[in-house]
Parts: structure tokens; sequence; C-alpha cells
């Protein structure tokens, strides 16, 4: 018996499970890094490129799937293990460093917000730290006045200390999940992207088919894909529909963080984890495994918990939750504030809609 090969997971949380799910499908053991205590199989954190190197010895490829940085490391592992990997660290570079990204956009005459490592381009402006995700750091400032403590946040937060001035874009936000496989660049779905209020950028559901046209915007995250570099594997692109036409936001080379494959294989048929399995294991993806066969509408509802320490939560089979007991809720800043999900499919737009508000309505948090 062929003993099944290993693909080494960098990350062991909700943004992770799906991937993780979709190998073992395929008979694919996995070892997943994670430096949380009971989460991983080694407790090694999915951005300590050594320790992720050691693990990884004996693989047959690496995966980060749902956060950025961890996508540098493991695309620098694997050429460093000589394992085959969609994209290499160059790219991997471009995918997480919003600055280069910028560069090697205005390069490719992609459409994108006016942007600057000086000062803002123009007011409405929108501050964050350029190799963070998750909204973490991020300011939109109307004006002057709040500028010096935003370019400090997020200088802080920034690893490298630089901070990216973006000129703020007005318009819906669509989400743009894909996949490129023999060298063309597919979208599977996209989706509206509708944000916490008060918390910008920190999305509270996707919706899907979204209410407008997608082409432009799908058009566009291909070009934006096509510019950084990205030719095998998965792909997320956030786009801003502003007056002038759809501007990219950002390009990740990854499945997305917010349960997007979810929704993809739900409503249009495409394992986007499947294939980035796959991928991630030097296996071929053709196009037709990525070209969707639309079939209903969906929606990911993200939960917001009350503030305190959470007792128990419980609610319907639609809804997941991503904290034990103890947890302590604060106010929704960043991603990693929201207490969980409810997946919900539905005939319409409306009727997933409708589902997914029911079943949020009955989740219960017991908090002290």
């Amino acid at each position: 018996m062929t003993e099944a090969p290993t693909l080494v997971v960098l990350g062991g949380g909700p943004a992770q499970r799906h991937a993780i799910d979709a190998a073992h499908a395929l008979g694919v053991r996995t070892l997943v890094c994670d430096s949380e205590p009971g989460v991983g199989d080694v407790p090694v954190s999915s951005e300590d490129e050594d320790g992720v190197r050691a693990a990884a010895a004996g693989a047959a490829g690496l995966i980060a799937p749902g956060t950025d940085w961890p996508v540098r490391v493991a695309a620098s592992v694997a050429r460093d293990l000589g394992l085959r990997h969609p994209i290499s660290p160059e790219v991997a570079r471009l995918a997480t460093d919003k600055i280069a990204q910028r560069r090697a956009l205005d390069a490719g005459a992609v459409p994108q917000p006016a942007w600057s490592t000086d000062a803002p381009p123009a007011y409405p402006c929108v501050v964050k730290a350029p190799d963070r995700q998750g909204q973490r750091a991020m300011s939109i400032l109307a004006d002057a006045s709040g500028l010096e403590e935003a370019a400090r946040r997020a200088a802080a937060e920034s690893r490298s200390g630089r901070v990216l001035f973006e000129g703020f874009v007005p318009g819906p936000e669509v989400t743009v999940n894909g996949f490129t496989a023999e060298s063309r660049g597919i979208v599977a779905a996209v989706t509206d992207r509708i944000h916490f209020e008060g918390a910008p950028g920190v999305a509270r559901r996707h919706v899907y088919p979204p209410e407008r046209d997608p082409a432009a915007a799908a058009q566009s995250a291909v070009r934006a894909v096509e510019a950084l570099g990205i030719g095998a594997g998965p792909w997320y692109v956030q786009v801003i529909l502003g007056p002038d036409g759809p501007r990219i936001v950002e390009v990740a080379a990854r499945l997305g963080g917010g349960h997007d494959s979810e929704l993809v294989k739900l409503t249009t048929g495409v394992d986007l984890a499947r294939a980035a399995v796959l991928a991630a294991l030097g296996r071929p993806v053709s196009a037709a495994d990525v070209t969707p066969a639309p079939a209903g509408a969906g929606v990911i509802e993200f939960l917001e918990a009350p503030l305190g320490r959470l007792v128990q939560a419980a609610g319907p089979a639609e809804a997941s939750f991503y904290h034990a007991g103890g947890h302590v809720y604060g106010p929704i800043r960043i991603a990693t504030d929201r207490a969980g999900y409810v997946l919900a499919g539905g005939a319409t737009r409306d009727d997933a809609l409708a589902r997914a508000a029911a079943a949020a309505a009955a989740v219960r948090f017991e908090v002290t």
C-alpha cells in the first residue's frame, strides 16, 4: 500500500478548516503547524519559517490557507526543500506586502486607489499597516485631524514599521474568489462583501450572487492576479466598485479567510479548497475543475457576541463558533473579534439572506 502523502498546513484555526477537511477527503495526511495550545499537530507558529522548515522535512507539500503572512513562509520553505509549489517566494512577497503589491499593480496598469508611503494622497484617506490583514490598525480619516495618531498605530502594528496611505474610494465592495489553472485565471464567484457598522473593512456577511453585474470586478481581479505573477493556485481579491469603475483593494494568493471557499462550493460547485490542496502537492488542476456551475444563492453571516466572558454558545446546525468557554468578547474592531458564522443557502439571494438571518437570530451566547 502506498503511504499517504503529508501536507503541512500553516495554521489550524477556522480559516484553515476547509482545506484540512479537503485534504483528508483526498486521503492526504495533514501536519498542522500552530502555536496555539491544542490546535495544531506541531506547536510551531505558522509564521516561524525555521520551525515550519523543520516540521516539513519529508512532507510532500505546504499550504497556507486563510491567512497572509504564512503564504510567504510556505513558498520559501517549499523552495528550500525542493518541493513543487503554486507560487514562488517572489510572488508570495507581492501577495503579502501591500506596498510592493501597489507598485506591481501600477506597473500592470491595474486600477487601484491612489496611494503613497509618505502622506495621504487625498482626503478622505485610509491609513494601514501594509503587511497585516484583518483590518488591524486600519483607520479611515475624513481630514488631517487624527492623522498623526493613525500613522503611529499603523507603524506600530506593521512588521516593517512602514505605513501605507490610500485615497478612500466610495462604493460597495465585492470579493472575487478564483483559481489559476492551465495558465488561466478563472473566477469561481463574485460575492458582495458587507461590513460591520463601525468596523470599516470587517466583513459582516458575504452574499452570492452579488447585487450588481460582476463582470467588471471579475475582469479587474484577473488583471490584478496576472500583474502579481500568480501563475497557479487559489487567489482572493477585494474590489471596490467606485464611481469611476472597479478599484483593487488587495490581492491574496490563498483561499479567502472568511469561509469563502465554503460559500463558493455551496453556490457554484467549485471546490476551491480541494483544488488548493492538489496544487500545494504539485498535482494538476484542470480549468474544468474550477469553472463554476451556479446552482443557487448563499450567505456567510458572521456572528457578533455580546460583551463579556463566554460561558457557552448554542445555535442551529448552520452555525459554527470560534471560541471555547472563557473567551472574552470585546467590540468588533478587527476580523478576529467575530464569534463565529452561519452558512445558509437558498434558491434566490433573498431566500438565502432570510435563512441566514433566521439562523443567526436563533444563536444564543451566554456571557458573564
